[in-house]
């Protein structure tokens, strides 16, 4: 029997994943969370085999989630399941240990193999994020400018992203002025998107 955690802030996808999970002679789900923090205390708790973890989360995200869990719950392998596949996303969550992550489009067959592979010490990604994950390379960012383009992503005025992250304006500028350039942005607006498009923010 694979004991199974399943992790979304969204009751009514939550509660359908269970459902849909429960079907199978093999599964159980042994807990579910609203919460990154809730996750991280129930997987402690039931100690499952797989947690499925959104990625977007009140608290921790799904690949915080799955950072901690690998380190003090190795046996439980962590499946990102989100409508936000994108490829800096997949590249964070594999290098954060996450065996798994599949988009929410995908049907329960799917996901049931998924999980299977996933409890028998395996890997599964979807193949289209995959292939968008290579092709889209890494990020051209350097942490400090993905730190500031983050903050520019919620509409904060240069001086607040300054005060932010303690640093001058005129330094603040720069690393906008390097993240729109090596973006092939029109400004910070567009870098912006296109760094969230591509999973760098």
């Amino acid at each position: 029997m694979i004991r199974i955690l399943v992790a979304d802030d969204e009751h009514l996808i939550r509660d359908a994943v269970a459902g849909l999970l429960d079907l199978n002679d093999d599964f159980e789900v042994v807990g579910q969370a609203a919460s990154g923090d809730e996750a991280i205390a129930t997987a402690l708790r039931v100690r499952p085999d797989v947690a499925l973890l959104d990625l977007q989360m009140p608290g921790p995200d799904g690949i915080e989630v799955a950072r901690r869990l690998a380190a003090e719950l190795p046996g439980c392998g962590c499946v990102i399941v989100t409508s936000h596949g994108r490829p800096g996303y997949l590249k964070s969550a594999l290098s954060a240990g996450v065996r798994g992550f599949l988009p929410k489009t995908t049907s329960a067959r799917d996901l049931a193999q998924a999980v299977r592979k996933v409890a028998s010490g395996g890997r599964h990604v979807d193949p289209e994020l995959a292939a968008e994950a290579i092709s889209a390379g890494d990020s051209p960012l350097t942490p400090r400018e993905t730190d500031v383009l983050a903050l520019a992503r919620d509409g904060a005025p240069v001086e607040e992203i300054a005060r932010r992250v303690s640093l001058s304006r005129g330094t603040v500028r720069n690393y906008l002025t390097a993240a729109i350039a090596k973006l092939g942005a029109a400004n910070r607006h567009e870098a912006v998107r296109i760094a969230a498009e591509r999973g760098w923010i």
